[in-house]
C-alpha cells in the first residue's frame, strides 16, 4: 500500500473498518451520520454516540465505470455503489463480483481495500 498522509476522522474511521470495529455517529433522536461530525446536521443535536456498524449492508444505488478518468484508468472496469448499513449510506467499490451481476439489494460486506492505479485505500464492498 502507498504510504500517504492520514484525512484525520475519515483514515481512523477506515482504521476501524479494517480492525472490524467500524461505527457511526447517532444522534438522540437516532439518526445515523458517518464521521466526522459535532452536530447531526437533520436535528442539530450536539450529542453523538459511536454505535457499531451493521456487519452487512444493501447495494441502494450502483454504477460500473468502463472510461475512468487517468487517476483510475488501471482500477477499470470498476463497480462504485451506494450501500445502506442502517441509518447510513456508505460509497463504495464493489469487489469480487463479475460488475453486470452487481443488482440494487444485493447483501454486501464492507471492508478496506486499495485502488489499482494509485494505491490507495478506498471502502470496499464484498457479497455476503
Amino acid at each position: 500500500m502507498t504510504e500517504s498522509a492520514q484525512d484525520g476522522e475519515y483514515d481512523a474511521w477506515l482504521d476501524s473498518i479494517e480492525s472490524g470495529d467500524g461505527y457511526y455517529l447517532e444522534c438522540s433522536n437516532g439518526h445515523g451520520w458517518l464521521p466526522p461530525r459535532r452536530v447531526c446536521p437533520r436535528c442539530h443535536d450536539q450529542e453523538l454516540s459511536a454505535v457499531d456498524l451493521p456487519e452487512s449492508g444493501e447495494i441502494a444505488s450502483h454504477t460500473t465505470i468502463t472510461v475512468p478518468t487517468p487517476q483510475f484508468e488501471d482500477d477499470a472496469p470498476y463497480v462504485t455503489a451506494i450501500a445502506d448499513f442502517g441509518p447510513v449510506s456508505v460509497t463504495g467499490l464493489v469487489r469480487d463480483v463479475d460488475p453486470d451481476d452487481v443488482a440494487i439489494g444485493d447483501v454486501v460486506g464492507i471492508d478496506v481495500g486499495e485502488r489499482v492505479t494509485t494505491g490507495e485505500r478506498a471502502v470496499v464492498f464484498r457479497p455476503r
